[in-house]
């Protein structure tokens, strides 16, 4: 069984704008690997902030090649070598192996802990007063195959719905700073924010939250991971760890720094790299990078958490292995999942 998935109004998703050719990529004469990689709109990656700060250490340097807004494409871009990493949510990394792609996870970059987490919102004054209610509505998603659809899938069923409940529920794909401006006009019944759009979303009003992710998991939790291609970490092992090393840090930065001197980087970034199309209006609202492992650490109930939906809708048979779906060593400053009471911010060395 898989959900309904009905892409019932049009969305422009940005993909990979370089070539799709796939390059060799590895270390130049000065022992500097280049990576490609997609960016998402309005938003700093981890491994943006990373290069900013310095934290790659001089060993590596990013090539965007354009945006996504969706992590089941960005991983799939990984596996294909038309990007050298990628990031999804766990269980589109799990199907992505599971289908017999070459990827493995190397650290966590995104999740929800205690301050931000997504939720599911519709109208204050909506008549949808559970997740049951949602038959044969619309609810906005940035992705089909991502995190958005297994929550949905996952709130559902433990309200009760049958299969044939589920697939009656609409999942409309729309770029994630658009979604709160279609749910207010009324072309979606519900939407699922998460990050500076949440918060953006809570501060104008309106809206009222249907259910969370914080509840729906149980409290803090890990969501998805950055993949690189198993020939590429073969090949460019340094590249690899560099990489963890210098993600790692950003997320210890970005989670222990104060929040104004976070976002302030944040705008100089955006500021500075001159995309089309770009605003820094939402950053104010931006709260905590979300990771709750320490330094990214991956769990294998990272992916576990996924397994229902994966086998209910027929993208897995069995959830593959741990050593199959990733590996901790790279990450050299996390040798446990939970950070302690002692922890600091690494120190930036900016460009």
């Amino acid at each position: 069984m898989r959900v309904v998935a009905l892409a019932v109004a049009a969305a422009t998703v940005l993909t990979a704008c370089g070539s799709s050719e796939s390059s060799e990529s590895g270390p130049d004469a000065s022992g500097v690997t280049t990576l490609r990689y997609q960016g998402w709109n309005n938003q700093v990656t981890l491994p943006e902030l990373a290069d900013y700060l310095g934290f790659f250490d001089g060993k590596i340097k990013l090539n965007w090649v354009g945006n996504t807004i969706s992590g089941p494409q960005d991983i799939q871009s990984a596996a294909t070598g038309e990007t050298d990493f990628g990031g999804a949510f766990g269980g589109a990394v799990a199907k992505l192996v599971s289908s017999g792609a070459d990827i493995k996870a190397v650290i966590n970059y995104y999740g929800g802990d205690d301050k931000d987490f997504g939720a599911y919102y519709v109208p204050a004054d909506s008549p949808i007063k559970s997740a049951r209610d949602l038959i044969g509505k619309k609810v906005a998603v940035n992705t089909l195959g991502g995190q958005n659809e297994a929550d949905i899938f996952n709130e559902l069923k433990k309200e009760g719905l049958t299969q044939e409940e589920i697939k009656q529920v609409e999942l409309v794909t729309l770029p994630p700073p658009n979604q709160e401006d279609a749910l207010r006009k009324g072309q979606v019944d519900a939407a699922g924010l998460s990050g500076q759009f949440k918060q953006r979303a809570d501060a104008a009003g309106g809206l009222r939250v249907l259910w969370d992710q914080h509840s729906e998991y149980g409290g803090p939790f890990n969501g998805g991971p950055y993949v690189f291609r198993n020939d590429f970490i073969k090949k460019n092992p340094d590249a690899v760890r560099a990489f963890v090393d210098g993600v790692g840090k950003a997320i210890q930065w970005a989670r222990l720094t104060p929040r104004d001197e976070v976002i302030k980087t944040f705008t100089t970034i955006i500021e500075a790299r001159h995309r089309p199309n770009e605003n820094t209006d939402t950053l104010k609202y931006w709260l905590t990078p979300g990771v709750p492992s320490y330094y990214g650490y991956i769990e294998y109930s990272d992916f576990e958490r996924w397994a229902d939906w994966l086998k209910a809708t027929g993208a897995v048979k069995e959830l593959p292995s741990a050593n199959e779906l990733f590996t901790n060593e790279f990450n050299t400053n996390a040798t446990t999942a939970v950070q302690p009471a002692d922890a600091q911010a690494p120190q930036a060395a900016k460009k």
